[in-house]
């Protein structure tokens, strides 16, 4: 299955110095990355990114994700509409190499060959990024607000409102 967002680099060629990439999604990219992750839409996602060579391995990827995302509200389901500027920092593994323990490492991803997508790297970036519960201005769940208790229920429900009142 070829990825929504794919953007093969050749690392063979990169100079000692690095070199940038700039990945930006088209329309039709944009609108199969927000069907895969379940969203209203994908406006716009591009990735401005510094390649290195590294000692040890293949090559790390230092830069930003900037992206505009539209979700559903977990409360009211109105669209929602969020700007994304987030860093990215990816470690390329040889093929066959072992990744990081440590949990502090940059996220890690194999090349195939001598090549990395890293199209599906951002994506997946992306998919990371996405707010899990995002609301709209002033949307809120009952029993949710400043210093609102949520209501009362149970067998003494009824006995908490007579206190209330009296």
């Amino acid at each position: 299955m070829t990825p929504e967002f794919s953007r093969m680099v050749n690392l063979a060629r990169l100079p000692p110095e690095g070199r940038e990439e700039r990945l930006e999604a088209k329309p039709a990219e944009c609108a199969a990355l927000a069907r895969r992750f379940g969203i209203l839409g994908v406006n716009r996602l591009v990735a401005r990114l510094r390649l290195r060579p590294e000692p040890g391995g293949l090559a790390t990827v230092d830069g930003r994700l900037e992206a505009e995302v539209v979700q559903a509200c977990v409360v009211t389901l109105d669209p929602v509409v969020q700007a994304m500027d987030e860093p990215v920092r990816l470690r390329i593994l040889a093929p066959g190499e072992a990744p990081s323990e440590d949990p502090e490492a940059p996220d890690e991803i194999e090349a195939e060959g001598d090549s990395v997508d890293l199209g599906e790297a951002i994506a997946e970036q992306l998919a990371l990024a996405l707010d899990p519960y995002p609301r709209v201005p002033g949307a809120a769940l009952p029993g949710e607000g400043e210093g609102e208790e949520p209501p009362p229920s149970g067998p003494f429900a009824g006995l908490a409102a007579l206190r209330k009142r009296g």
